[in-house]
């Protein structure tokens, strides 16, 4: 390499690094400009909404503690989604990394915007990295009086590929860091909180691959907890205005009206209107068919804002405190995870819990069934580690449920983010085991100590680790084995099953790279 060559190298990185900050400087004096007014989560009252007068009474009996009811079928949770919203009477603060404008996430908008019609306050909090397919729908929703919407740390640049691209390229450092976050709440008395984002491939409408999910209805002390967060978010730096964003919506609120009731004449609406009429209010939905599980040990847990902005850790993370309670395990830990990427220290911690007698178990997605295949070459590498500890290692199949989905999917991937500590101590949330979560993402979910709803997530990791749905790993003679033990005859696979060449040989050329930190 020449004199000269290195020296136009050296002006390129000098240039593109002070590009760089003037783009970070320039958002952050345009984010404090736009930076709306601040709000709070609205008193609750005692009987002013369906909604309070359905849960006060269940409160009453329970003074001091929180009840948690776990939505594990995808088809439940858009209907205890719908039923929350057609029953608010006074507020609905709605934060998600990911809201899809398809058949579910329309009819899902179509709830809110109905109930910002009969008065309701909606503040609806979205990551702004994958919502561009819903601009029009966002920006017609937020010209309601009674509808405000904000992203959290977005683009400035809204129309077009190329200069959205340029600009996240600028402002990679800011950029890379996002809100995973989800957290449905009503009128102050109920959150739903969880893994799932919305959309069809949360709520079994997709037609490829539906995700295997899990959220929990919270009522009582935590909701209070989980009003706070959203909150701080809201109020955050990073939340920007939508209007401060789009000045010129293309589509009209009365456009957007008509497109998002259109779903509910379809045939494919059928199924989740018979969910919904057999759930027609509040207290059925949670008290119906369901156990409310109630603990004064229970606890919206999640990162401050002040995350995403790069500030330093701190004990009171989400990060420090689920890992506290991970390591407390004296007998068993069950770890959910659909990207799954301990690292050294991760293994080492799973190490040491071993030695101590404690049984370890991790399931998570098999390669085929993986949707983010640089996940899964991040996690390859630590899997022999593990199993010679001898923890329990199994990778969900891809070949989806024993009875498939409403449209016929035979596709299936883990979304589920979840553990149990022995019997009793668990955590629902969008924390994913791997270093994303961990250092660049927020993150937030519902700890709790209370053995019969643990006993149900322990129930949940034994079907999700059956032989019709998971391989279970193995080693033998230092080589890597995935055993179906539903096959007839039952089948030892010797490299990762069901998966083509180009996804094996995308996720063994990721793992060499060194890229482990953003997964």
């Amino acid at each position: 390499m020449t004199r000269r060559t290195v020296k136009w190298i050296v002006i390129a990185v000098l240039a593109f690094v002070l590009a760089s900050l003037a783009a970070l400087w320039s958002y952050g004096r345009f984010a404090e400009r736009v930076r709306g007014p601040a709000s709070q989560a609205l008193p609750v009252e005692a009987a002013a909404t369906p909604v309070d007068r359905a849960i006060a009474p269940l409160l009453d009996a329970q003074p001091g503690q929180t009840g948690m009811v776990l939505l594990s079928d995808n088809v439940d949770a858009f209907a205890a989604r719908a039923t929350l919203a057609r029953s608010a009477g006074r507020s609905l603060d709605l934060q998600y990394y990911m809201w899809h404008p398809d058949f579910t996430g329309n009819l899902l908008y179509d709830e809110v915007l109905r109930a910002a019609d009969r008065g309701v306050r909606v503040r609806l909090l979205l990551d702004d990295l994958n919502v561009h397919g819903s601009r029009d729908v966002l920006a017609a929703l937020d010209s309601h009086p009674r509808i405000e919407v904000r992203m959290f740390n977005p683009t400035r640049a809204r129309e077009g590929s190329f200069m959205r691209g340029v600009e996240m390229l600028l402002r990679w450092l800011s950029v890379n860091r996002r809100m995973h976050n989800k957290a449905w709440i009503v009128d102050g008395r109920v959150a739903i909180v969880g893994g799932r984002n919305v959309g069809d491939e949360y709520f079994d409408a997709a037609r490829d691959t539906n995700f295997m999910d899990t959220d929990v209805a919270v009522l009582g002390d935590a909701v209070g907890e989980a009003s706070r967060q959203f909150d701080a978010y809201w109020n955050s730096p990073n939340a920007v205005p939508l209007s401060a964003l789009v000045r010129h919506p293309k589509a009209s609120l009365g456009d957007v009206r008509k497109t998002l009731g259109t779903g509910l004449a379809s045939p494919s609406a059928q199924p989740y209107l018979r969910k919904l009429a057999q759930s027609p209010s509040v207290r059925s939905l949670v008290t119906g068919q369901r156990t409310i599980h109630w603990s004064r040990a229970a606890h919206i847990v999640s990162d401050p804002p002040e995350k995403a902005a790069g500030a330093p850790p701190s004990p009171e993370w989400l990060t420090p405190v689920l890992v506290h309670d991970m390591t407390r395990a004296r007998h068993q830990l069950l770890l959910i995870s659909p990207y799954f990427v301990p690292g050294d220290a991760g293994v080492r911690a799973l190490r040491d819990l071993r030695r101590r007698g404690v049984e370890v178990g991790v399931l998570t997605n098999s390669l085929a069934a993986n949707d983010v295949v640089a996940v899964h070459g991040g996690y390859a590498g630590y899997r022999a580690p593990l199993l010679r500890q001898g923890i329990g290692l199994y990778e969900l199949k891809a070949q989806g449920k024993p009875d498939g989905s409403l449209f016929g999917s035979s596709g299936a991937s883990l979304h589920t983010k979840a553990f149990v500590v022995d019997g009793r101590t668990g955590f629902i949330g969008s924390f994913n085991l791997d270093p994303r979560s961990m250092n660049l993402n927020t993150e937030m979910g519902l700890l709790f100590v209370q053995p019969d709803l643990a006993r149900e997530l322990q129930q949940l990791y034994a079907r999700k680790t059956a032989p019709a749905v998971s391989y279970r790993l193995a080693l033998v003679d230092g080589a890597l084995r995935w055993h179906d033990d539903a096959a007839q005859p039952p089948h030892t696979w010797t490299r990762e099953p069901d998966a083509s060449p180009w996804r094996r040989g995308a996720a063994k050329v990721i793992g060499w790279l060194p890229v482990e930190s953003q997964l």
